[in-house]
């Protein structure tokens, strides 16, 4: 019994976004299976799984993304003082980001350093 025609392999399916939207949409029912779901569309439930946990990843950022906004930088007026007290040696940097505060003193002699090492570090 020899037969002539060949084997084709099967052609992956391509699913639109709006197809997929649907589909995962009808698993996040309450009370619905990710396997029935499947067979009512003719997919594989695994594929389906993957679809599922991709979107509860994209809403679970879409959420946590307002808590990460970084603050903007504020403006800091410098308080520029006599003559004596510009005769200081040190270079004296105030950073604050919520309630911590860093002090950096840095070498007046050293200005050079200093503004690379605060550029590198602003970056």
């Amino acid at each position: 019994m020899e037969s002539n025609a060949e084997v084709q392999p099967a052609r992956r399916r391509r699913h639109s976004a709006a197809f997929k939207a649907v589909a995962v949409k009808a698993c996040m029912q309450p009370g619905v299976s990710i396997a029935a779901v499947a067979l009512h569309y003719r997919l594989n439930a695994n594929l389906l799984r993957r679809w599922v946990a991709a979107q509860q990843e994209r809403d679970a950022t879409e959420q946590v993304r307002p808590s990460m906004v970084v603050p903007t930088a504020e403006f800091v007026p410098l308080q520029l003082g006599t003559a004596d007290a510009t005769a200081s040696q040190d270079i004296v940097i105030e950073v604050r980001r919520g309630s911590a505060i860093v002090t950096l003193r840095w070498p007046r002699s050293a200005a050079a350093e200093c503004a690379n090492w605060l550029h590198g570090w602003l970056r």
